[in-house]
């Protein structure tokens, strides 16, 4: 096929020697299978800001680090340069999420290069040689939508471990090779730590993981993993290694009523306040009506 302009450096500089077909094209980015001297890869060509589907949300740039000040400022500002640099930041985060999850042992597509917008990693395969499918696509057994979701959890453990949340989890972001599943598309991936959203997204992220295995092996719907295993990461005590019950028993000290009552007082009278000097402040001033002469000295 003819070489999409995108891939005409990396044909260039020898790290591709022949671009074989298109793989798919997604929200986010288009793939090609291409040959690296004897051996087949994926190159993820990122599409521009303009042209992709998925929006960078900020719940899920919250956290992520930025060169310099004035990086940051641009970004805020939204500049012509602050887009782009924002752009580079969104695409680097998968590259970097790639490098420290396969270091992790997350079982993700082993990452080769970056050059240009261009990501080069590891094809990952179906047991018939052509790419692997996408779990959305195939029919599971009862026992091996259990033992997939085992490993699924596992993988998210890992991550979690490894200070990162995956943000976008789901049976559409998971291959399923010759080795059992293998996790991809994570630019949106989210700092555990430094992020505000990323429980929301971890217990997101696990639900997708439940209800989709969940529809072969229905007792999988009740498992709570994703609250067991952030208990123990703000603890401390979640490692690579730790056994998970998939249950989890919420406290059982009783909420005081009042005191949410009188909060949610506070913050409606707040807001009254805050109305009303506003409305204040946008009224036109009246005039001075003047003194009648009777009044005056």
């Amino acid at each position: 096929m003819k070489t999409p302009k995108r891939l005409l450096p990396l044909v260039e500089d020898g790290l591709i020697d022949e671009v074989l077909r298109p793989l798919m094209s997604g929200k986010e980015a288009a793939v090609y299978v291409v040959r690296c001297g004897d051996q087949l890869r994926c190159a993820k060509v990122y599409k521009e800001a303009s042209k992709r589907s998925f929006r960078q949300a900020a719940e899920y740039q919250e956290g992520r680090k930025v060169r310099n000040s004035r990086d940051a400022r641009a970004m805020a500002k939204g500049s012509k340069y602050g887009r782009r640099e924002q752009e580079e930041a969104w695409q680097n985060a998968e590259v970097a999420a790639l490098y420290r999850l396969d270091g992790a042992g997350v079982r993700v597509p082993k990452p080769y290069d970056f050059l240009d917008g261009v990501l080069l990693m590891e094809l990952v395969a179906g047991a018939d040689g052509d790419a692997a499918p996408r779990l959305n696509d195939v029919e599971l057994s009862a026992e091996q939508a259990r033992e997939y979701h085992a490993f699924m959890i596992r993988q998210v453990v890992l991550m979690l471990c490894a200070g990162l949340v995956h943000g976008d989890l789901s049976e559409f972001n998971v291959l399923l090779g010759p080795d059992g599943p293998v996790v991809i598309d994570l630019p949106q991936a989210v700092d555990a730590a430094g992020n505000n959203h990323a429980f929301k997204m971890l217990e997101r992220d696990v639900a997708n993981m439940n209800a989709y295995f969940g529809h072969f092996a229905p007792e999988l719907l009740a498992c709570r993993h994703a609250k067991e295993m952030w208990a123990l990461y703000e603890a401390g005590k979640l490692t690579p290694t730790t056994v998970l019950t998939g249950e989890f028993a919420e406290p059982e000290e009783a909420a005081d009523l009042d005191a949410v009552l009188r909060e949610i007082q506070a913050a409606l009278a707040d807001e009254a306040r805050r109305k009303a000097a506003l409305e204040a402040a946008d009224a036109p001033a009246q005039r001075e009506e003047p003194t009648p002469p009777w009044l005056r000295g």
